[in-house]
């Protein structure tokens, strides 16, 4: 039976590397981690923001109701404080189709 290196999690994530995760500017990361509470990545010694993988989720729950729902700012602030756990169940569940999507044509490609 061949060998199957376990995928190796980081603990936390450069501004950079979260910026590459979403295709857009730091700039953006930035701004919204002053206006959504939820974001609040450690600093270093340094000062560089370092992202936790709670972090990373946040900002993909951002992402969807700002980039991808078309929310406002204040509209996805009002979403996250009075409904949460729906938001993230809806991201989930959109995570779990696309990932499905890309399996299916991975198959398709494959026939």
């Amino acid at each position: 039976m061949p060998y199957k290196a376990k995928e190796i999690t980081k603990l936390y994530h450069s501004i950079g590397e979260v910026s590459k995760m979403f295709d857009v500017n730091t700039s953006l990361i930035r701004f919204w981690e002053k206006e959504f509470d939820i974001i609040k990545p450690k600093k270093n010694k340094k000062g560089n923001r370092m992202f936790t993988k709670q972090d990373v989720d946040n900002f993909h729950i951002i992402f969807h109701l700002v980039k991808e729902r078309g929310f406002t700012l204040e509209g996805a602030k009002q979403k996250l404080k009075g409904n949460k756990e729906d938001t993230i169940n809806n991201v989930e569940v959109i995570k779990s189709l696309i990932n499905i999507k890309d399996f299916l044509l991975e198959v398709k490609a494959q026939l």
